[in-house]
């Protein structure tokens, strides 16, 4: 863990009592997991189908729950938190403490080109930040550039890719725009695609900013749910590219969570 994270980390306990990541999600502090998957809305039991994953819940709360989640002998903290980058910054912050040797964010993302079919699986190779909630970490909360590039570890990413395609899976790495808004991106697409994003969604470019801040092997897994450029929508796409999304997300994604924590 970097000094800035530590940093943060002792500001907030001035403030909060208690292991923050038991209080929230229920993760043992006993246990080393062999990676945290932080997942913006999505909850084990609604997406893994089958019965080979041990799911177990740990927490449920208003919007955030926790889970362990097992297979062959590989452990997964599972932290389900709201979607937002705001979100994700706050609930993986507080799993700083936890003991776990990867990260892994997974989510949906929307297509800006003709190039990205529903249920293609993806990650970045850039992250274009259309937020605000990465400035919080510095030191002054002036610092604001638009735009921000956030860029991850490509060897590694590289390493995942040549991993998912042992896997018979096609690992995509594009260019991402992170949004804060889903409803009003659609005002302003001409001027996210003119800086060059291939996909848009709401929170890898915090995940990437924080993930540095962790210093462990760290991969964010996407699925293309809906594509603005080709006219399908994120709401009302029909039933056959509802499923080829599914496929995706409650197939592939499990499946390469747990290649990646158990390699």
């Amino acid at each position: 863990m970097k000094q800035a994270l530590l940093n943060a980390l002792e500001r907030m306990k001035q403030y909060n009592s208690g292991i923050m990541y038991q209080e929230c999600f229920g993760f043992d502090p006993e246990t080393e997991y062999d990676a945290l998957v932080i997942a913006p809305g999505w909850k084990p039991t609604k997406i893994i189908k089958d019965p080979a994953y041990e799911v177990t819940e740990l927490a449920q709360r208003t919007y955030i729950s926790g889970y362990s989640v097992e297979k062959d002998g590989v452990k997964v903290a599972w932290a389900q938190t709201a979607s937002g980058a705001c979100n994700v910054m706050d609930h993986a912050i507080i799993c700083a403490d936890m003991k776990f040797r990867k990260c892994i964010f997974v989510g949906a993302a929307g297509g800006l080109t003709g190039d990205f079919e529903i249920g293609d699986f993806c990650t970045p190779e850039v992250c274009i930040s259309g937020v605000y909630t990465n400035h919080y970490l510095n030191s002054s909360l002036t610092e604001f550039h638009p735009y921000e590039t956030i860029h991850p570890n490509m060897a590694y990413t590289q390493e995942i890719v040549k991993l998912a395609e042992t896997s018979g899976y096609s690992l995509r790495t594009a260019r991402v725009f992170c949004t804060d808004s889903v409803s009003l991106e659609y005002m302003h697409l001409d001027e996210i695609k003119a800086a060059g994003a291939e996909l848009i969604e709401m929170e890898t470019g915090t995940f990437y900013t924080l993930a540095d801040l962790f210093d462990v092997p760290s991969i964010a897994l996407l699925a293309v749910s809906d594509n603005s450029a080709t006219g399908v929508p994120l709401l009302g796409r029909g039933e056959d590219l509802a499923q080829k999304y599914l496929h995706t997300r409650s197939t592939v994604i499990p499946d390469m969570i747990f290649q990646i924590a158990g390699n």
